[in-house]
């Protein structure tokens, strides 16, 4: 195992392809912490809701970050949109931008809709240079023109009021997402479970109604390889080559509660 991913599970009892496989069942599923506890206690692994809670705040975003670094090129096409989510009774707005694939190549949790949030939104690109995109496709939001010429001055908008569906669409998992874990409690827990979801969720869901049978097969396949390299997790043999994951099945193989 690499000496990054060592040090990330030291000091845990468990081993890597368990506390992996549960951040996957909790970013692939509409699942809460407790279904996960109850899911794996299915098949042997005894553990609490505290113990996956934990494993999706500090491994979750580890597994993006890895994510993000063996996804290809990003698109040089953003589509950029924003919502208003509520948190603990106060509205804030949710800052998206996605490529022309679909990938989410940002987000930002703001307590304003002006144009210093769009200034700081643009300005995030800039720290990754690979990252910078050739076009911005903007609603008719009036703070986005100035924003854009002061932090992203070479880089072209386009602003019409339809022409950013694909960023708006892009926000209806993750309200579905978050209907079901009811909601954040504040603005640092609401960037972080976001930005830890997007890139896993975006890599477990291939865009299977533009895939054949065998090619969405092998995408999978791919990319349950690439889940066990950013975990940690031994790679099967052959005869286990399908992407599914395994589990002990009876009680006695379970480790003891924490």
């Amino acid at each position: 195992m690499h000496e990054q991913a060592a040090a990330r599970y030291k000091r845990q009892r468990f081993p890597p392809a368990i506390s992996g496989h549960a951040v996957w069942r909790y970013c692939r599923f509409a699942l809460r912490y407790r279904d996960v506890e109850e899911l794996l206690a299915e098949r042997g692994v005894i553990l609490s809701d505290e113990t996956v809670r934990q494993w999706c705040r500090q491994c979750g975003q580890a597994y993006a970050h890895d994510l993000r670094r063996r996804r290809p090129r990003p698109g040089d096409q953003w589509h950029r949109d924003e919502v208003f989510m509520t948190i603990n009774g106060t509205q804030h707005s949710l800052w998206r931008a996605v490529d022309q694939d679909g990938h989410v190549r940002d987000i930002l949790v703001h307590s304003r809709r002006d144009t210093a949030a769009a200034t700081q939104f643009f300005r995030r690109p800039r720290k990754d240079r690979a990252s910078v995109p050739r076009v911005v496709l903007t609603d008719t939001l009036a703070s986005d023109g100035a924003a854009k010429r002061e932090a992203l001055p070479r880089v072209e908008q386009r602003q019409h009021k339809r022409r950013n569906n694909r960023a708006e669409h892009a926000h209806q998992p993750t309200r579905e997402r978050e209907r079901r874990r009811r909601r954040c409690t504040s603005p640092g827990h609401a960037q972080r479970f976001r930005a830890a979801y997007g890139p896993i969720t975006a890599h477990c869901r291939p865009r299977r109604h533009r895939l054949s049978a065998d090619a969405y097969r092998e995408t999978s396949a791919a990319r349950c390889a690439t889940w066990r390299a950013v975990t940690g997790t031994p790679a099967r043999g052959r005869a286990a080559s399908r992407p599914h994951f395994t589990m002990p099945t009876t009680t006695s193989e379970a480790v003891p509660r924490l």
